[in-house]
């Protein structure tokens, strides 16, 4: 009976120290509240256990980096609805954490920096047009985080980063810019397919212009082959007629086997053919070739 004494004041003696003490986690910082006296304490505690009276409080507060994301619907610059996943990465100010707490509370994202950070985000996206808003995205972030940096000066907050998670743009927008982008790839191609055929018709005009060439060259060739052939005959006439003398053309009309006489008189310009037949061959031969005179005279 004394045991079970013992041990249930033993229990009521840690319940009672346990309420009497409270720990402030790594990451956070404690102010201490005294309800009966001054009220809530300026000293910032640090991680620890601090012992602290039954009606006594401390209050915690988490200064580690933390994300928020919110979808803002916003209207860009030609009056298209842009939604973005907006995130950002913020925290309490360790140093002034009584001056949060006196002045905003623990709820200061809901109360403070949502409501910027949605009024920053449409303000500055109201300044691109819509198509652009996916490639600016990076821009248009830090230009948030400036504008949201600026809103929250002196509210005992601090910003790292915003950063634009998802953009979605309207849905007929996104119709017509794939409808731009087709009609931007079918001109793309057509502008191809014309550099192809004027490379083809470029290719086909010097083919030609070649073959032109190889003909009228070798029309020039054929053309001064002629004209040295013509030039090399004419002279050749020109000097076979030089050697064709009147003493030259006597002399080829007796020469051959199969030549016939000619006995032209000294008075008569009549010329006498002799042309022996073949019966009066043998005695052709024989008979004594007379000069015109002697035909004259009668002998």
């Amino acid at each position: 009976m004394r045991s079970s004494a013992k041990t249930a004041l033993l229990v009521a003696a840690l319940l009672f120290l346990q309420a009497c003490g409270t720990s402030v986690q790594p990451g956070q910082r404690g102010l201490r509240w005294y309800p009966l006296t001054e009220g809530l304490t300026t000293e910032t505690l640090k991680s620890g256990f601090y012992w602290r009276a039954p009606w006594n409080q401390i209050y915690t507060y988490d200064v580690q980096w933390r994300s928020y994301t919110e979808t803002v619907d916003a209207l860009s610059s030609d009056d298209l609805l842009v939604i973005l996943k907006t995130a950002i990465v913020m925290r309490p100010t360790p140093e002034e954490v009584y001056f949060l707490a006196q002045e905003i509370g623990s709820d200061f994202y809901p109360r403070v920096v949502k409501p910027e950070l949605q009024a920053a985000v449409r303000s500055v996206v109201s300044n691109y047009p819509m198509v652009s808003v996916p490639e600016k995205s990076s821009e248009i972030a830090s230009k948030v985080q400036a504008v949201v940096v600026e809103k929250l000066k002196g509210r005992h907050l601090e910003v790292a980063s915003v950063a634009m998670a998802d953009i979605e743009l309207a849905k007929v927008v996104l119709d017509a810019v794939e409808r731009k982008q087709a009609k931007e790839q079918e001109k793309e191609q057509k502008e191809f397919e014309l550099i192809i055929a004027e490379k083809d018709a470029e290719i086909a005009r010097r083919r030609a212009k070649g073959e032109g060439d190889a003909i009228r060259i070798r029309s020039e060739g054929e053309a001064e082959g002629l004209k040295i052939r013509a030039s090399g005959q004419a002279k050749a006439q020109e000097t076979i007629a030089k050697t064709l003398t009147p003493e030259y053309l006597r002399f080829k009309l007796y020469d051959g086997s199969n030549s016939k006489f000619v006995l032209l008189s000294d008075r008569q310009n009549v010329p006498i053919l002799l042309n022996p037949g073949t019966d009066h061959s043998a005695a052709s031969s024989h008979n004594e070739i007379r000069t015109g005179s002697d035909v004259h005279s009668g002998r």
